[in-house]
């Protein structure tokens, strides 16, 4: 973790840039800090680009308030699940599952909206940052219906936001459950992936017990074999988390920048959504 004195250099830094957010909390900005391997001018570029490819991403990062009905109904139809326990290599595992297979009840803007604000939040309240994440996608009821509904223009964003501005250490990825129409799937998420996160997927049959080889028990909850605890506890927790601290997810003056204040000529995500710019390269083992 950096030091004070780390983070002094970038609150400093900070009061400089007009155009960012002022008051940015201090857990996040060890986060920024972290993630960058405490590299003073790697963590500017990453909290630059955190906040302005937020703001081009209007359809995740606006109206994002926890307690709307439509984003309950999300909270209700989604298990979104941190794991209390870190892996001996101090990573963070996690659990993402489609509770219902009913298409209906998917709504693929509004999931990725509350999948952030999960990540808002955990930034916030953990005091502990993990040296790698591992997120688990539980692929069970996932239908072809399901992949139907996906915005190809906002699920490039999506990729572009995880992998250019989101301040984690990715270390693998694990697709439970997987469907026969698996590579349908890929084919549509492969053009937006960078090689080296392709080659952290490893996908598991349905049945298969293949996810002990990689996560031991103990980090797993009950549902899945695990000894950590059952979900449905865990979100509660952490659903909780996130109400307590509704007025921080919707406190725009903590997220929105002012392009109107930005240097001419200073914004490192103008070529993001084209054909060139990779502005940070992800912390691969």
């Amino acid at each position: 973790m950096g030091s004070e004195k780390d983070l002094n250099v970038i609150k400093e830094w900070l009061k400089k840039q007009l155009y960012l957010p002022q008051n940015i909390d201090d857990n996040l900005l060890r986060r920024f800090l972290h993630t960058c391997n405490n590299s003073i001018e790697q963590t500017k570029t990453l909290i630059d680009l955190f906040y302005t490819i937020r703001a081009q991403i209007p359809e995740i990062f606006s109206n994002r308030d926890p307690a709307s009905m439509e984003l309950k109904e999300i909270f209700d139809n989604f298990d979104f699940i941190p794991m209390p326990k870190l892996t001996k290599n101090n990573e963070k595992i996690f659990v993402y599952h489609i509770k219902y297979p009913d298409p209906d009840k998917y709504h693929f803007i509004n999931a990725l909206k509350v999948f952030f604000i999960f990540a808002d939040v955990r930034m916030l309240v953990e005091k502990d940052i993990p040296d790698g994440e591992i997120p688990i996608f539980d692929m069970a009821n996932f239908t072809l219906k399901h992949l139907s509904k996906i915005n190809l223009s906002v699920l490039k964003k999506y990729m572009v936001y995880t992998q250019e501005a989101h301040p984690i250490k990715l270390k693998g990825i694990h697709l439970l459950n997987v469907p026969h129409f698996l590579d349908r799937c890929m084919q549509i998420v492969k053009p937006f992936m960078k090689t080296e996160v392709g080659k952290m997927i490893n996908t598991h049959l349905p049945q298969s017990n293949t996810i002990f080889n990689h996560i031991p028990k103990d980090l797993l909850p009950r549902e899945y074999g695990g000894d950590a605890g059952n979900i449905p506890d865990i979100k509660a927790w952490w659903v909780e988390q996130i109400m307590e601290h509704r007025s921080y997810i919707i406190d725009e003056s903590r997220w929105v920048l002012d392009e109107s204040k930005r240097p001419k000529n200073t914004n490192p995500s103008q070529q993001m959504f084209g054909v060139d710019g990779s502005f940070r390269s992800l912390e691969i083992d």
